[in-house]
């Protein structure tokens, strides 16, 4: 059995008005109707801006091109494209097209599927560009992935569009198991079902809105969505950018909330909005002690990990 992950949090004391540092940062408030749900009422979903804030030194996880140069290059150290196909993924890249769509296409021409075999020279590639991943985490990433685990012990549930195993490695540490599930029709139709009944956090995931597994997953399957009540957490980087997700989103069913203007930001936001739902799980409980949801199977996905890939 998992042992409960548990997270320390320190008061500060208030800063006199004469001495508080001008340029400090004034963390951001908790949305009510997101801090008052219950940890078994959630399902996480992991994206790659989660990934940014635990190991930011690591160019391939803080963004999508990034992830497809590291490739690129561990591609062509292997001899796996021809001197035409790799200029065409530069050129593809450099002229900013959909990067999404770029790197499915760059996995699919990694694993292509001979009869049932599928070939591994896309994971050969994956386990070079995330190798020794475990050394490069940063203390406060560290912090956002024991938040994740928290809920997860208190019941919530954990999916993950990542290439990369940050997850698992910290879990791991914690005597906490995590199981990847392929992403087969049947596992998708019980996604959409938890889509119906639970509040999804979507963490990081800005840019996996124009995932096309994603869209199939959320946003077009899915009927009455005018009922549903879902949680998007990413980084403003452009206020702009951010109002036209948002109120994109929101037409889905989804409130767009900043964690911050950086990846750094979300660690701290994250930790705050986990310990307020758990708390509240405890004191509720008229044991007083966790819920341990967690630990029962809900719709095949008892405190598991399924790796969302298309």
């Amino acid at each position: 059995m998992a042992s409960v992950v548990g997270v320390k949090t320190e008061k500060r004391p208030a800063a006199d008005s004469q001495d508080a540092d001008s340029n400090a940062k004034k963390p951001r408030k908790l949305l009510p109707s997101l801090k008052t749900k219950r940890a078994p009422e959630l399902v996480l979903v992991i994206g790659t801006g989660v990934s940014s804030a635990v190991a930011p030194q690591v160019p391939a996880l803080r963004s999508w091109k990034g992830l497809i140069q590291a490739l690129l290059d561990a591609a062509n150290d292997f001899d796996l494209l021809e001197e035409e196909e790799s200029r065409r993924f530069q050129k593809h890249m450099q002229e900013d097209k959909n990067l999404v769509h770029v790197a499915h296409d760059l996995i699919q021409k990694l694993s292509p599927r001979t009869g049932n075999v599928r070939s591994t020279f896309f994971k050969d590639c994956l386990y070079e560009v995330f190798d020794d991943l475990e050394c490069k985490m940063e203390h406060a990433g560290k912090h956002l992935l024991r938040s994740v685990l928290q809920l997860m012990e208190s019941g919530a549930l954990v999916l993950t569009t990542n290439f990369d195993n940050l997850l698992e490695i910290y879990a791991a540490h914690q005597d906490t198991k995590l199981e990847s599930l392929d992403l087969t029709d049947e596992k998708k139709r019980e996604i959409q079902k938890l889509y119906e009944t639970k509040s999804f956090v979507f963490l990081g995931c800005g840019r996996t809105v124009d995932d096309t597994t994603f869209q199939a997953l959320f946003l077009e399957a899915v009927k009455h969505k005018s009922d549903l009540e879902h949680f998007m957490l990413v980084r403003r980087e452009d206020v702009g950018e951010f109002k036209k997700l948002r109120d994109n989103m929101l037409d889905k069913g989804i409130k767009v909330i900043s964690y911050g203007d950086e990846y750094g930001d979300l660690p701290e936001y994250f930790e705050r909005l986990a310990n307020e739902i758990c708390n509240r799980d405890v004191s509720t409980n008229s044991w007083g002690s966790p819920s341990q949801n967690g630990e029962e199977v809900q719709n095949g996905f008892n405190t598991q990990k399924s790796l969302l890939q298309g």
